[in-house]
C-alpha cells in the first residue's frame, strides 16, 4: 500500500513538473532595463513592457515583458554586454562610447550590443534651488552639485560641461546622488543643484517644483558649442515655459536621444516583433505617457551609430527606412 501511495505521489509530482514546463514553454520572458523611479526611463519602460506584452506572440508563445529599475545608461550598456537582460534604454552618446570602448568604457569595447530603435530626446536640466544664487553654469563654482555616480553618463557630462566652461571638478562640492536622492537633498537645503538628463517633464523635478521654488539654468552659447564638438550627439533644444511650476520662460539647453538597445543573442523573431509593436502603436504610448508623443517611425534611426539588430533591420527595410 505504501509503495502504491509512493507511486501515486511520484506520478502527481511528475505531472506538476511537466505541466509547469509546458506553461513556461508557452511564454517568452523579456526584460527592459530602465533607470531610477525618479526619471523617465522607468515609467516609460513599464508602459512599453505592457504594450509589447499585449501585442507580441512568437510561434504561439506569448511574450511577457517587464520593466526593471536600473542605474541608467552606462550600467545598462554593461548589463547588455554580459547578456544580463534582453533589452535596455541607453542614451545615444553612451551607446556609441560603449560600442567603441571610449570614455567611461576605457578601452573595453562592448561589441555585442545592438540597436533596436531610437525613442525620444532626453533634456539636460541643471536644476537649482531658487535661493542658491545660481543663474548661469559658471555660478556653480563653490556650490554643491549632484552628478550621479562616478563613471555614469551624467557624471561624464558634468565633467565635459565644466571643461567647456574652463572649470575643474575641484571648483565645486560634488555629490553622487541619484535623481530622486538629489531632489530630496535640494528640498532639505542640503544640495544646491542637480544635473539631470531625462525626458521632460521629469517626475522627480515636477514633484520638487510643486512644493519648492526652483530654477532651470540655461545651457547655451559658445561653451555649449564647444561641448558639442566633444559630444556630437547633443543637440540644442528648448525646455518650454511652464514645463514645471514657476518656470515661466523658455530655457535654452541641450538634449540627447534615448535608444532602445539589446545584444546580438536576442532571437531575430523577437527583435522584429517588439520593434514592430512599438512603432505601430506609438499613438497608444502617446496616450499614456507624454514622451510617447515624441517616438515615431520617422525618427527610429536617428542618432543610432552602432549596428542594428538583424530583426529590427528587417522591419525597417520593410518600411522603406533602409534601402
Amino acid at each position: 500500500m505504501k509503495k502504491m501511495h509512493l507511486s501515486i505521489c511520484l506520478a502527481l509530482v511528475f505531472t506538476m513538473i511537466t505541466a509547469g514546463s509546458a506553461l513556461a514553454a508557452g511564454r517568452i520572458f523579456f526584460g527592459i532595463a530602465t533607470g531610477g523611479t525618479g526619471g523617465t526611463y522607468y515609467p516609460l519602460g513599464g508602459m512599453l513592457a505592457q504594450l509589447v506584452s499585449n501585442a507580441v506572440e512568437i510561434d504561439g508563445n506569448k511574450l511577457s515583458a517587464t520593466a526593471e529599475t536600473g542605474n541608467a545608461s552606462v550600467a545598462n550598456a554593461t548589463l547588455l554586454g554580459r547578456e544580463g537582460i534582453e533589452s535596455a534604454f541607453v542614451a545615444a552618446d553612451i551607446l556609441d562610447a560603449a560600442y567603441k570602448g571610449e570614455k567611461q568604457f576605457d578601452g573595453k569595447a562592448i561589441k555585442n550590443i545592438r540597436a533596436l530603435g531610437a525613442l525620444y530626446p532626453e533634456t539636460v536640466q541643471l536644476v537649482v534651488r531658487g535661493n542658491a544664487g545660481i543663474n548661469t553654469f559658471m555660478d556653480i563654482k563653490g556650490k554643491s552639485v549632484s552628478s550621479g555616480s562616478p563613471g555614469s553618463g551624467q557624471w561624464q557630462l558634468l565633467g565635459d560641461l565644466m571643461v567647456a566652461h574652463g572649470m575643474d571638478r575641484k571648483d565645486l562640492s560634488e555629490d553622487y546622488s541619484s535623481f530622486s536622492q538629489s531632489v530630496e537633498k535640494i528640498k532639505d537645503g542640503n544640495l544646491d543643484a542637480s544635473l539631470i538628463t531625462a525626458g521632460t517633464p521629469t517626475a522627480s523635478v515636477m514633484e520638487l517644483a510643486n512644493h519648492h521654488t526652483i530654477k532651470i539654468v540655461p545651457l547655451s552659447g559658445a561653451p555649449i558649442a564647444k561641448l558639442r564638438e566633444v559630444q556630437p550627439y547633443y543637440a540644442e533644444t528648448i525646455l518650454p515655459a511652464n514645463t514645471y511650476e514657476g518656470q515661466t520662460e523658455d530655457v535654452k539647453t541641450i538634449a540627447v536621444r534615448a535608444i532602445w538597445a539589446t545584444h546580438d543573442k536576442l532571437d531575430d523573431k523577437v527583435a522584429y516583433a517588439i520593434v514592430k509593436a512599438l512603432y505601430e502603436n506609438t499613438e497608444t504610448l502617446a496616450q499614456v505617457h507624454v514622451k510617447g508623443k515624441e517616438i515615431s517611425l520617422e525618427k527610429a534611426l536617428e542618432s543610432i551609430s552602432i549596428p542594428l539588430h538583424p530583426g529590427a533591420e528587417r522591419y525597417y527595410r520593410e518600411k522603406g527606412l533602409i534601402k
